[in-house]
């Protein structure tokens, strides 16, 4: 479909706004509106145009990730990946911050490593082979 252009907004269920926006911020994103609409949802945006929108009412009861922590692979979005300029930059940087690596892998040229956000879903910063 010529029509889309970009991807506009990456929806993420949380259990804990603040908690998000802390981790979030620590990643360089900006807070910019919320809690709004009848979800309700809360909205942050990084310099680089990414843009996720925080819809607050998952089960505070819920501590698994269910696509990736499940035996059972259920459908659906797995995580995002954030691409950067340097894997080895950007690893130094979220070691410093005292955020966990969960996973650090090279393939073919390509380096990425994989973080989890306060609800435990999956952040890949990704460096592709031609940076």
């Amino acid at each position: 479909m010529k029509e889309i252009t970009r991807i506009n907004h990456l929806g993420l269920r949380v259990k804990d706004l603040n908690a998000s926006r802390a981790f979030y911020e620590k990643l360089g994103f900006i807070f910019i509106a919320g809690p709004v609409g009848p979800e309700p949802v809360a909205i942050m945006e990084h310099p680089s145009g990414v843009n996720i929108n925080f819809i607050l009412n998952a089960d505070a009861k819920c501590i698994e990730n269910i696509l990736m922590d499940a035996p059972k692979k259920y459908t659906g979005y797995t995580h995002v990946a954030l691409e950067v300029t340097s894997a080895a930059s950007a690893l130094e940087s979220i070691k410093e911050l005292d955020i966990t690596i969960t996973g650090e892998v090279e393939f073919e040229g390509a380096k990425f490593f994989f973080i989890r956000d306060p609800d435990n879903n999956v952040i890949e910063f990704h460096q592709p082979v031609s940076n």
